[in-house]
């Protein structure tokens, strides 16, 4: 069976835009420790380098698609 290929996309799990917790599901990493690095780089460096970073990512990455077959869809179960 082949690995499913993994994609960048924005968190189902949002703060603000997804972007942080999507980069952070990506890399199979925590969400709040990249949220808190993302802000923390974000307040020494400025909003120029980060924040611009930030909103193109956001713009670019795809939303989060649930095309998994699961049975539990927004706590509810589906009927087959």
């Amino acid at each position: 069976m082949a690995k499913a290929k993994k994609h960048l996309t924005k968190s189902k799990n949002k703060v603000f835009l997804g972007v942080f917790g999507g980069i952070a599901d990506y890399f199979g990493l925590d969400e709040t420790l990249v949220r808190v690095i993302g802000l923390l780089i974000f307040v020494f460096t400025g909003f120029f380098p980060l924040g611009v970073f930030y909103l193109l990512a956001a713009l670019i990455m795809p939303e989060h698609n649930n095309n998994d077959n699961s049975n539990i869809v927004d706590g509810e179960f589906r009927e087959k």
